[in-house]
């Protein structure tokens, strides 16, 4: 697996992290009306008709709930588990790997057919705990009105990594080095909240 494979992978897999579908849809999509990507024979799927019909469908309910207060926060619970998956659906095809065999899962695990799609798995997964725990400081520090507005950004910060991840894999690296500091600022931001909360109840007993 070459540099760029892996990148392209990393990608993808991080847009699911945000939203399950986009990466998928977006592989389908150009891989059934463009030549910008070749599946591999063991994921050509992704291009089926029905196949993207569905992911659309799935992508429009994504959409509408991730943008409602108190929903969104329902959706992540759900998505706890598809945004890791799609993850790593999307590593496995992005990267060129062949379709993952569990008939036989003794060869499986014996091969390493399962490490790009657990990479994929890992790296959705840390996006999706990373953007889970963001939306509800966004909720209580705006009463709910960036909500609509972060999911947008989301949303919108995935379709270009998948198109990114696939055209030119190599500024993947620019968005996990904002991803990497926006950590470390709500990592920054959630401390100082919690230290003015100790404040505002430690002023409350002296009262």
């Amino acid at each position: 697996m070459t540099v760029f494979e892996v990148l392209t992978g990393t990608g993808l897999a991080a847009s699911a992290g945000l939203n399950a579908y986009i990466p998928l849809l977006t592989m389908g999509l150009l891989a059934r009306y463009t030549d910008l990507i070749d599946l591999p024979s063991g994921w050509q799927w992704l291009g089926n008709g029905w196949v993207v019909l569905i992911l659309a469908v799935l992508l429009a309910v994504e959409v509408v709930a991730d943008k409602v207060p108190v929903v969104d926060h329902v959706n992540d619970v759900v998505q706890t588990v598809v945004r890791p998956t799609a993850g790593g659906l999307a590593f496995g095809a992005g990267s060129s790997s062949e379709t993952v065999t569990v008939s036989d899962p003794g060869s499986f695990f014996a091969s390493n057919d399962w490490v790009p799609v657990m990479t994929g798995v890992l790296i959705a997964l840390g996006v999706h705990l990373l953007k889970s725990a963001a939306r509800p400081v966004i909720n209580a520090t705006t009463a709910g009105v960036g909500a609509p507005v972060a999911s947008t950004a989301e949303d919108a910060t995935s379709v270009v990594m998948s198109v990114v991840a696939i055209i030119l894999p190599v500024l993947v690296l620019a968005f996990l080095a904002g991803l990497v500091l926006f950590l470390f600022w709500f990592l920054r931001r959630r401390s100082d909240r919690r230290r003015e909360r100790r404040a505002a109840r430690a002023a409350g007993y002296r009262v």
